[in-house]
């Protein structure tokens, strides 16, 4: 009986997450570009507020125009935000409110392959915002456009990292109000400690430490010397901080969202 209760919380195969996947994008591809231009509008407004008006003040940073350095923050920020607000949002009402997952459990769909699909498409739209931002970027001339390919699997990996995080709490929220905490409480401050604005060497010694715990604080410490094409230091740290962020929570959400709709 043990048995049987982990193994519908894994993936039925190694493809089935994409049927998931395709229904979200089949729905989404009708307000596309809506969607794609309410994804540019806060980093953009980050961007340009803080890079032309604070990087007036400020000049550069390690030899680099402040708005280059916050250019490359921002990525990592609108890959974290699009696929946060993807999952505790759109995820939540397709389970709670459509039941749109009860519906596809009667079919030979896993929750783990529901939530697989769930969290393949938010870094889908989380690698759509950061790619959009890059090219901006470079576009301007804050970052090379070559950059782009090497960045591209930083971010959707950034993506899975924050959507499976966030998919944790959609498993245990029960509603749309507890998700205003976890954007104060974790994702604003995780922003100002993760080296997006100014360098986590700014910090106290506490607050640097607690930053190597922090997904976004690894995902800019990969994305930001790509982008100013500099030797990335410390690779397999940081993808592998990433990895665990993406792996372990996708199993505690999977075993939650199962005792979920069971009960």
């Amino acid at each position: 009986m043990m048995r049987e209760v982990f193994l519908i919380t894994l993936p039925g195969n190694a493809w089935n997450w994409r049927t998931v996947w395709r229904r979200n994008y089949l729905a989404w591809r009708k307000a596309a570009l809506i969607s794609l231009l309410g994804n540019l509008a806060d980093p953009m407004m980050y961007l340009f507020g803080l890079g032309f008006g604070v990087g007036i003040m400020i000049g550069h940073i390690d030899g680099t125009p402040y708005i280059a350095f916050l250019a490359a923050g921002m990525v990592a920020t609108s890959a974290m935000t699009s696929a946060t607000f993807e999952t505790i949002y759109a995820a939540f009402a397709r389970m709670q409110v459509q039941r749109m997952w009860e519906a596809v459990l009667c079919t030979q769909l896993t929750i783990g392959d529901v939530i697989l699909g769930e969290l393949a498409w938010a870094a889908t739209k989380a690698l759509l915002a950061g790619s959009a931002v890059m090219v901006v970027a470079a576009t301007l001339g804050y970052a090379a456009f070559s950059s782009i390919v090497s960045v591209i699997p930083v971010v959707f990996l950034t993506g899975l990292a924050f959507a499976s995080v966030a998919m944790v709490l959609v498993a245990i929220a029960p509603s749309y109000d507890y998700f205003v905490f976890y954007q104060t409480l974790v994702l604003t401050p995780m922003l100002f400690l993760s080296g997006v604005v100014f360098p986590v060497g700014q910090l106290p010694g506490a607050l640097q430490d607690l930053a190597q715990f922090l997904p976004l604080a690894h995902s800019v410490e990969l994305i930001r010397p790509a982008m100013l094409a500099r030797p990335v230091g410390g690779m397999g740290l940081h993808l592998g901080v990433l990895c665990v962020y993406t792996i372990l929570p996708f199993f505690l959400s999977a075993t939650l969202v199962r005792h979920r709709l069971m009960s």
